[in-house]
């Protein structure tokens, strides 16, 4: 029986501004982009590359944007036929924070993205202090991007705070927790249990063996599958994922387990 496959991490956006979108990913991270950043270009893609099930998200970078995206969000997986699974977008300058956080839970997406290097903030920053209570209290997974060592905004300093303040709130640091920073995010971010981790943007960067590593150190039952789309192809980073070496165990575990408890899925095949 074929292992499903479940993509914790694909970005889309509405055609009219993909292209924009991407180009601007590309230009803040200065890495060439694969995808264009379409729901159609992932929905092949990901079909070539063996992935059942796609956690689907966008951010917002004004509050005005939040609910727009949302809605986005929520009609793409309504027209996805049960493959895709969406994460809702907040910001920390709304003055509507619970309005959309009961928006996110009456569209049925499963958790919240937040990038705080694009949005503008640090993660521990006080105005997230809203966002994150209530999460934990309508247990809303958050999926944070982690690391960036030319900024000190979403750093595993930022994160370890929010981890042993909210107990109760479950949070996904993407990027094995520390996008180019990722001994560090190793040293700072063991041994949470409400702390989980994306492999997304990782595999590229460094050896397998590393990246092995680090997940063996964190724990295979913590760590989820992502690719990052449209930054990579869904079938390289499939490649570069089973390239790793690791376990059956820790395949299903990272490939499709973790997630289908995490949000909730009920259907990854």
């Amino acid at each position: 029986m074929k292992t499903p496959i479940v993509d914790c991490h694909c970005h889309i956006y509405p055609e009219k501004v993909a292209a924009k979108a991407v180009q601007g990913i590309g230009a803040f991270y200065d890495v060439p982009m694969c995808e264009d950043g379409t729901k159609a270009t992932l929905c092949r893609e990901t079909k070539e590359a063996g992935i059942t099930h796609s956690m689907i998200f966008s951010v917002a970078t004004k509050p005005a944007q939040v609910g727009s995206i949302n809605s986005f969000i929520a009609d793409e997986v309504q027209s996805s036929e049960k493959t895709m699974t969406g994460l809702g977008t907040l910001h920390p300058d709304s003055e509507h924070l619970e309005d959309d956080v009961k928006q996110i839970l009456a569209l049925d997406l499963r958790g919240v993205k937040l990038h705080p290097d694009v949005q503008g903030f640090k993660i521990d920053d006080y105005r997230c202090l809203k966002i994150y209570e209530l999460c934990e209290k309508y247990q809303l997974p958050v999926l944070l991007h982690t690391g960036d060592k030319r900024y000190d905004m979403s750093n595993p300093n930022r994160l370890r705070p929010i981890c042993e303040i909210f107990e109760g709130l479950t949070v996904i640091a993407a990027h094995l927790g520390g996008y180019s920073v990722w001994d560090e995010a190793v040293l700072q971010l063991r041994g949470f249990k409400n702390l989980y981790f994306d492999c997304s943007s990782t595999m590229a960067f460094l050896p397998p063996e590393k990246t092995a590593s680090i997940i063996r150190q964190y724990g295979a039952e913590q760590v989820v599958f992502g690719t990052d789309y449209p930054m990579w192809s869904p079938k390289g980073e499939v490649e570069r994922f089973y390239a790793l070496n690791l376990t059956p165990e820790e395949n299903e575990l990272i490939l499709w387990k973790n997630a289908q408890r995490l949000f909730r899925l009920e259907q990854v095949s």
